[in-house]
């Protein structure tokens, strides 16, 4: 955890979900399990197509363990069933929807009733509340507002807590940084490189990023490392914390990360159930799940929502579950170390574009803006990697040539493949305006 001159919080009033014994909570998820299956399978005609294929029926959940004898749900099941297949609610009671880019594909389209709006804003106002923001500050939101679930989430749980919101969005950056000056806000919603490209911005013009208002940060929409939040803390003297969640399973809120902790995303098992299964190996049964502390694949269950239940979500994003210490009831979330379809698969060796951040900002005379490129030379059977990252302004040529062999070894070392390091000019790679692109694969398809 990064130590700086923010204050800590003054104690919150918790939920009552929040404070109850691990038996209550379990005992309460099994109820609402069961509910949430059998509602499913009654009002979705996927989910029972799904369990009849199966073999399987919402009466055979006896006890928490059986939800592993239950098939999975995945990104593809909610395209094919595009726009409104998946929805349990006629279509007069569904009072929002929101969808996917649709970049790779088809969108995900979900949707939400008026009481999953409810319960949805009160689980982001939970986790703001963790993450040190209170009733009454002045919240500057960053997330894109739109069919993305990020802005009108964060926004919606902010109001939920009693905070007065300014719904900035994304993008114009400079604009951002005169509204945090003028305003005054006490915390910023947004996501990590973007927050990064605020502060890099505000020193290119000459304002220093720790003299701002801002005191707390909840970040996420991608993955991020320690290394980062070190570098965000201490640029803009700030307490910078986690939030996770994800369309198919609600949006931003499903899990947050206590100010007072900083170890990783509590996630709302009043709401909903996670289990980690093999990321690559899943097979249908109770020998798929993995014990707590092992790493795997996310999957998640929601136990409250109406107009779009989903059973065993595989989210594809990587981590491990751990016991709940600022929340003891409640399992947290390792960091995300990737998404399964993001891995690269360089001569045999699997890596992530976290791994390669975590590696560079131990490096002091490099920055957190790099570029992964991949490419096949021609005529070679080999992949080839290459990393171009900027320097920090106050670095010279010389020592740049000496911080990229360092960071190459270091590749080599923990990663365990070859790469070429490009150390570039300060500010000459792209800059997030939200979810910032990391991976240029230039191979030839196959």
């Amino acid at each position: 955890m990064t130590q700086n001159t923010v204050a800590a919080p003054d104690a919150p009033v918790l939920d009552r979900e929040e404070t109850i014994s691990r038996d209550e909570l379990e005992a309460l998820q099994l109820s609402r399990l069961q509910h949430t299956v059998a509602y499913a399978y009654d009002r979705v005609p996927l989910y029972k197509r799904k369990f009849d294929d199966a073999g399987i029926h919402p009466s055979d959940l006896r006890e928490l363990s059986d939800l592993g004898k239950f098939p999975f749900t995945t990104k593809e099941d909610l395209r094919q069933e595009y726009p409104f297949g998946m929805f349990a609610v006629p279509q007069n009671e569904v009072a929002r929807v929101h969808a996917s880019s649709g970049t790779t594909g088809r969108p995900t389209v979900v949707g939400y009733t008026k009481n999953d709006l409810a319960n949805w804003a009160g689980l982001v106002a939970r986790s703001l509340r963790a993450s040190g923001v209170r009733p009454g500050m002045k919240v500057h939101n960053a997330y894109g507002y739109g069919l993305f679930t990020g802005g009108l989430g964060a926004h919606a749980g902010a109001e939920a807590l009693g905070c007065t919101v300014i719904p900035m969005s994304g993008g114009q950056t400079e604009r951002q940084i005169q509204l945090i000056q003028d305003f005054k806000p006490d915390a910023i919603l947004a996501t990590p490189t973007y927050l990064l490209t605020i502060a890099d911005a505000m020193a290119h013009m000459g304002v220093d990023p720790a003299s701002t208002s801002l005191k707390y940060a909840v970040l996420g929409a991608e993955p991020w490392t320690e290394e980062m939040r070190h570098e965000l803390e201490t640029t803009m003297n700030i307490k910078a914390c986690d939030i996770y969640g994800l369309s198919e399973v609600m949006g931003p809120g499903v899990a947050g990360e206590a100010v007072e902790t900083q170890d990783g995303c509590h996630i709302w098992e009043d709401h909903f159930r996670p289990e980690i299964i093999d990321a690559f190996n899943p097979v249908v049964g109770t020998d798929a799940v993995l014990p707590d502390g092992e790493p795997g694949e996310l999957v998640f269950t929601s136990l409250t929502k109406e107009a779009l239940p989903i059973i065993r979500y595989r989210t594809k994003d990587l981590t491990r579950l751990l016991p709940g210490t600022a929340r003891p009831a409640h399992r947290r979330m390792g960091r995300i170390t990737g998404r399964s379809d993001d891995m690269i698969i360089l001569r045999g060796v699997n890596l992530f574009p976290s791994q390669i951040e975590e590696i560079a900002l131990r490096i002091p005379e490099l920055s957190p803006h790099f570029q992964l490129e991949l490419t096949r030379p021609e005529g070679k059977r080999m992949d080839s990697m290459t990393v171009r990252i900027e320097r920090r302004e106050t670095v010279t040529v010389e020592q740049s040539a000496t911080a990229a062999r360092a960071l190459q070894e270091q590749i080599k070392i923990h990663v365990g493949s070859s790469c070429t390091v490009d150390v570039v000019e300060p500010g000459s790679l792209e800059r997030s305006n939200g979810k910032l692109r990391r991976v240029y694969d230039l191979r030839p398809k196959r």
